[in-house]
């Protein structure tokens, strides 16, 4: 028996969306997600309460954070990360891979792994497929991710190829690294970039590895929307259907909802915490910046369409002079609604593809939320 599993429930007759669940040995959780980011083993300034509250299914930490501190081992001994953080429902890890390439400037790419340096202390360091494999073995999440190559965008064609190559390499190791299948899932990673040749070698080499789950990296680096879309859409047809397809690093709106018609199930980002630390908040009528002066005597909730805690109990004007004073509890406050939107998104979106009308709802949204208006502006 495999630790993760994935149950197929429906497919959207008008979009091809489908609808499913995640089956972990800390719970199950339906699809099409979001999933929100505990880098350092916390969701920034949301307690596990919270994040139950807003019914947050899985969250993600960071691999490469965790290791640097407090350290696997601590979390080891501490019981794994569901006990070091006191969350019981299901957790991944990503493989660290993302952080080494784009926090440090010094790093040298080789077959055995990558040299690099510590982004807080200037140390040397060194991670390695089984590395990553040993720090989240210890670490503990249900899911964990093999560790890939992350290339920049654009890059060449020749170097991508590469990069590809390599990265399935890798993932072999992974795989024999991995001391704990029983208990914890270990998903592949697709690369490739833009190109359409390369996305379908590098699934077609994975999916031979038989892992539990697939994502897709390497998407949300800069890339237009419309690339992204087009990745995905010749990218899923080579994954398999009765596994989960994990986008890595996407948080907006339309992408969610765009990535769940081309056959994604999982999502996650950082996006909802960074900018409610600005008082940038995703309301159903599109962005409010909360923080603007226009809302100093505004006594409406964020998104008069919400029903999170904040919505039914808070104004624009108390939580902008919690921002503008400097007040944790504004950041707080801005973090719980943007969590809360994302995560209330996707309870819609499933329900629109159990209804088989997601392409309705997705012009819907779209026009209450701005994006067909020439003027948007999205995040």
């Amino acid at each position: 028996m495999t630790a993760i599993t994935y149950e197929h429930i429906k497919t959207c007759k008008q979009s091809g969306a489908r609808l499913g669940k995640v089956h972990t040995p800390h719970g199950s959780f339906e699809t099409p997600i979001f999933m929100p980011v505990g880098t350092l083993a916390t969701v920034k300034t949301m307690s596990p309460e919270d994040l139950l509250q807003m019914n947050a299914q899985i969250i993600l930490s960071n691999t490469y954070h965790l290791w640097l501190r407090p350290g696997e081992d601590i979390v080891k001994e501490a019981g794994g990360l569901h006990q070091f953080m006191n969350w019981h429902r299901p957790i991944l890890t990503d493989s660290g891979g993302f952080q080494v390439f784009s926090l440090s400037d010094l790093r040298n790419i080789t077959e055995e792994g990558v040299h690099f340096r510590n982004h807080l202390s200037g140390e040397k360091l060194f991670l390695s497929p089984e590395k990553a494999m040993r720090i989240q073995n210890d670490l503990g999440p249900d899911i964990m991710m093999a560790f890939d190559e992350c290339p920049p965008y654009p890059a060449e064609h020749a170097y991508m190829k590469a990069s590809v190559e390599r990265t399935s390499r890798w993932a072999e190791r992974c795989l024999e690294g991995h001391k704990r299948p029983e208990d914890q899932g270990l998903f592949g990673i697709v690369q490739g970039g833009e190109y359409e040749d390369l996305r379908k070698q590098s699934a077609k080499d994975l999916v031979s590895l038989d892992f539990p789950g697939y994502a897709i990296g390497g998407l949300s680096v800069g890339e237009p929307k419309d690339v992204m879309n087009r990745v995905l859409e010749f990218t899923t047809p080579w994954l398999p259907e009765d596994k989960p397809r994990y986008l890595m690093g996407v948080g907006t709106a339309d992408s969610l909802i765009d990535g769940a018609i081309r056959g994604v199930d999982m999502f996650d980002c950082v996006l909802p915490t960074r900018i409610a630390r600005n008082g940038t908040l995703m309301t159903s009528k599109g962005r409010l910046v909360v923080r603007n002066a226009k809302f100093a005597r505004d006594f409406r909730p964020l998104d008069e369409n919400c029903s999170c805690y904040v919505c039914q109990n808070h104004s624009r004007a108390y939580i902008r002079h919690l921002i503008k004073a400097n007040e944790t509890l504004g950041l707080r406050l801005c973090s719980y609604h943007n969590l809360h939107f994302l995560i209330d998104l996707m309870e819609q979106v499933r329900q629109a593809i159990r209804e088989d009308r997601l392409l309705d709802f997705r012009e819907s949204f779209f026009e209450e939320y701005g994006f067909n208006r020439p003027d948007a502006k999205n995040f």
